[in-house]
């Protein structure tokens, strides 16, 4: 259940999670629309512009009742959080983002004060 994407940002192939529910939402899209080359494609079939998916997020947010600004820079922070306070490693979070430096990742993740209470000290 991993989606590899082409040449994302920096022109790097990234992984991410697929959920089973996307999943569903992707074979009807892709039964629907028939792609030819991209997943999704714009209006002239190529793929979508840096601006075209800013958009898209935008949207998205403003359907959702969202009011604070997101983009889609602020989903990856947002995922690499929630993966982090899930408990997933820092560097299965690393190489879903797709990041050569752990530094990078931990930029990423923004842990929640709450966290903490869920480490044990050793000296207890």
């Amino acid at each position: 259940m991993l989606l590899r994407i082409k040449k994302a940002k920096g022109n790097k192939d990234r992984l991410t999670l697929l959920s089973q529910s996307a999943l569903l939402d992707l074979h009807c899209y892709h039964k629907n629309w028939k792609p030819k080359e991209y997943l999704f494609e714009g209006q002239k079939d190529g793929k979508y512009s840096v601006q075209g998916v800013v958009n898209v997020v935008k949207k998205a947010a403003f359907k959702a009742k969202i009011r604070i600004p997101v983009t889609p820079h602020v989903l990856r922070h947002i995922f690499a959080t929630h993966l982090l306070e899930a408990g997933v490693d820092l560097r299965q979070i690393q190489v879903l983002l797709g990041h050569q430096l752990t530094k990078t990742t931990e930029i990423h993740t923004h842990v929640a004060t709450y966290i903490f209470k869920t480490i044990k000290n050793p000296l207890d």
